[in-house]
């Protein structure tokens, strides 16, 4: 009985290694017949010249391009509209599914397409790269990432804001502001942000932006800390909007501030108003600021007049 016991053992091993060579060979066999490439590809910003050389390259060479709106109008238009589809995500608006996103992706693939999916950023910060490419490792589909500079870093930076600095912090924490912070099982730890002492930088947070607020308040964040929201960054319609902790949801709706914007929190925002006078770049985000009140920095609680520059 023991040796039928392992004979039994040793077939259904023998079953399970043939299931999954059988899998690996489709797989295999679907990467060698005729399947196209994807590419996971960041566009960066929004800037067309902060689009990385072999993003550019992509772009040009795809038969399809499926993209969301983050990657900007002056990207988006290089890319003659019969190759291009919106499988993008608004707040508040029409959703596209990822499911149908990821099966497009594969479709195309086996069409013997070479595609592109043209994410605003990097792929792999809150872009769902990660899916995707599980995805079409899943379905045998070959594909290659594309990093991209990430607003995370660039929206702040060409407002003149340092996600880090010597003086003010030596750590940023980078989180979703889609989930709301006050449900019992958040994953993110808005009071445990609240200690760190560093930067905290939200991507996708300006409808929730009075729920983590609080939250933070609760936590014992100080309520004149710094808090700016940079709408667009690097686009030419950009916008600035400085505030505290306790102000800037009143800022916000002060000044319509709307998405896509990237929203900093700490010391690090308050030194916008040392530099903006000699910052120039794309758009000019000294010309762009919107008037704040009670801005950091500013004792007599007066706007910011360089939105009169031009």
């Amino acid at each position: 009985m023991s040796d039928g016991g392992v004979s039994d053992d040793a077939d259904a091993d023998a079953s399970a290694d043939a299931d999954a060579d059988a899998e690996s060979d489709e797989k295999t066999e679907a990467t060698n017949d005729g399947v196209g490439t994807v590419y996971l590809v960041g566009s960066g910003p929004g800037d067309p010249e902060l689009l990385t050389v072999k993003a550019r390259r992509l772009l040009d060479e795809a038969d399809v391009v499926l993209h969301d709106k983050l990657p900007g109008p002056e990207i988006l238009s290089t890319v003659p509209a019969e190759r291009r589809e919106d499988v993008g995500k608004r707040a508040g608006g029409d959703r596209t599914s990822q499911e149908y996103t990821n099966d497009r992706l594969v479709e195309l693939a086996r069409d013997g397409e070479t595609v592109v999916r043209l994410k605003g950023g990097d792929p792999f910060v809150f872009g769902r790269g990660g899916e995707e490419a599980e995805h079409l490792a899943d379905h045998g589909v070959p594909f290659e990432v594309v990093p991209g500079v990430t607003s995370a870093v660039a929206a702040p930076g060409v407002a003149g804001i340092p996600v880090t600095h010597r003086e003010h912090a030596s750590s940023v924490s980078f989180v979703t502001g889609h989930e709301d912070p006050t449900k019992d099982e958040s994953a993110v730890d808005w009071p445990a942000l609240a200690d760190t002492g560093g930067t905290i930088v939200v991507l996708m947070g300006v409808g929730r932006l009075p729920d983590y607020t609080a939250v933070l308040r609760d936590a014992g964040m100080p309520p004149e800390t710094p808090v700016a929201l940079v709408e667009r960054g690097t686009w030419p319609d950009m916008r600035v909007a400085i505030g505290t902790l306790d102000s800037i949801v009143s800022v916000r709706d002060e000044t319509g501030i709307e998405p896509p914007a990237v929203t900093v929190i700490g010391d690090v925002a308050a030194t916008r108003e040392r530099v903006v006078e000699f910052l120039r770049g794309r758009g000019d985000a000294a010309a762009t600021a919107v008037a704040t009140p009670d801005a950091p920095g500013d004792a007599d609680g007066e706007r910011d007049s360089a939105g009169d520059a031009e």
